[in-house]
């Protein structure tokens, strides 16, 4: 196996080969994030079973890829199934053969259907059909583990994870496949002889995230500076219209999700639901609770509290960098990256991205500050006042009687605090303790991309989390 990372995913696969009983697992999330990767290279291409489903096609071309499929595991039937019924009749018939191929470890039969909701196309019996195969077979054959995967979180999720109906209770093992996180980006580019330093390495995850397929894109031959502009600024890039194919692909009418997300990424802070369906034009309704769910699910978005606000309150926020890059860059007043590096603008696109990396690596900070073991909320802050007031991106509210006020800084240089940054400091904790009136200790915590150099004005800080850490 060559797998970077996902050490909870493999024991996850490691302990449906072990178990003795029918295992039903559901593998979801994002485009591009690893998911078929993943479980093919754990398997080692090796299924009783293996098919996909194909983008945009109707019900009898899905139909002709699982006859295809059939074919090769053995299936002599010559003609296309008429329908999905006879489809899963014919899978079940190459599963209960006795030259079925079995996992050398232990035993079971491993069925791997990717990309399902391509195949439950409009009016046809494809989820029927497949609750049928489940629930009067599949579901008593306690050598077989069934695994499917799918890009379009919102369909697994609303379909099979959350059915009302024949997958009732029926799912025994889910796995939500996350991005890379910084440590996993490093090992990746180490394993492919990508030669970056620590800065090129937190700018490429604002650009890309961590998404294992854009980072295979880059050409280890070339500078970070280099691939951004050949990936994504030049129009045969092979990222320039990534983002007008990523919600096509994940969703079946995408319009409204495109216009919430482009409305979110205009606030920094992000919305609040009143102002989101005000200002994007989608009714504050059924709809909108469905496409922000659904944005949440695929990890576009993050929902959080004010730490005063009570959840109808909530703040919705882009998080995903590589949607982020190309919302602030689409306009296409920046020709080139090589053009753009080194700006007043770039400093401030870098600062603010770094907070969305930051964001993105809360475990991470929680671990370097000592308290990963105690229960913890995430909060954001922002005071009331219209002159004088501050703002709080990130606040650990923990269990112990503390408060972390972290403040997030990317510098080229170890970071230095100033005499005027010092009381900026002094005022955020003055306000914050006003205001919220907290019944436990604020301490100060500086998360930065270079280090941090203490000089007199360092006082005010209790705690520092350098970069090696977002690395862990």
């Amino acid at each position: 196996m060559n797998i970077i990372g996902r050490e909870r995913e493999k024991d996850i696969l490691a302990k449906c080969l072990e178990s003795k009983r029918p295992e039903f697992l559901v593998v979801y999330g994002r485009r591009r994030v690893g998911k078929t990767y993943l479980i093919r290279e754990f398997f080692n291409e090796k299924f009783s079973f293996y098919t996909t489903g194909i983008p945009n096609q109707k019900t009898k071309n899905q139909l002709k890829a699982f006859n295809e499929s059939l074919s090769y595991y053995g299936d002599e039937t010559s003609s296309i199934p008429k329908d999905w019924f006879e489809a899963f009749r014919r899978l079940r018939k190459i599963l209960e053969s006795k030259s079925v191929y079995r996992d050398a470890s232990s035993g079971k039969k491993v069925v791997f259907i990717d990309e399902v909701p391509w195949m439950d196309t409009a009016r046809s019996d494809f989820k029927p059909a497949f609750d049928y195969f489940w629930n009067s077979w599949g579901s008593s054959q306690e050598d077989l583990l069934l695994i499917v995967c799918g890009s379009a979180t919102s369909w697994i999720i609303s379909n099979i994870l959350n059915d009302k109906g024949g997958f009732h209770n029926r799912i025994t093992k889910q796995m939500h496949i996350n991005p890379f996180t910084l440590g996993e980006c490093k090992k990746f580019y180490e394993d492919n002889g990508i030669n970056l330093n620590r800065d090129q390495k937190i700018e490429s995850y604002m650009i890309f995230g961590g998404i294992p397929y854009y980072l295979n894109l880059l050409d280890s031959r070339l500078s970070l500076t280099q691939n951004v502009d050949s990936l994504i600024f030049d129009e045969r890039g092979d990222l320039h219209y990534e983002y007008e194919q990523l919600f096509k692909s994940l969703f079946k009418k995408p319009d409204n999700h495109v216009k919430i997300i482009e409305t979110i990424a205009g606030q920094k802070r992000g919305l609040q639901r009143t102002d989101l369906a005000a200002k994007s034009g989608v009714a504050d309704g059924e709809g909108l609770t469905k496409a922000l769910r659904e944005l949440e699910q695929c990890g576009f978005i993050r929902q959080y509290k004010n730490i005063t606000t009570s959840k109808k309150g909530c703040f919705y926020q882009v998080i995903d960098p590589f949607v982020l890059f190309c919302l602030y860059f689409r306009s296409g007043k920046i020709k080139s990256w090589q053009s753009f590096i080194k700006s007043p603008d770039y400093y401030a696109w870098r600062g603010n991205a770094f907070e969305t990396v930051c964001l993105e690596h809360i475990p991470q900070i929680k671990a370097a500050l000592g308290i990963s073991g105690i229960e913890s909320s995430d909060y954001s802050w922002k005071s009331k006042k219209i002159k004088g007031g501050a703002q709080i991106d990130l606040l650990i509210d923990r269990r112990d009687d503390v408060i972390n006020l972290c403040e997030m800084k990317c510098t080229d240089k170890p970071y230095e605090i100033t005499a005027d940054y010092r009381e900026n400091l002094i005022n955020k904790v003055a306000s914050f303790t006003e205001e919220v009136k907290p019944k436990k200790s604020v301490h100060v915590t500086l998360v930065t991309s270079n280090g941090y150099k203490r000089n007199e004005y360092s006082d005010v800080v209790q705690n520092d989390v350098g970069p090696d850490s977002l690395f862990m």
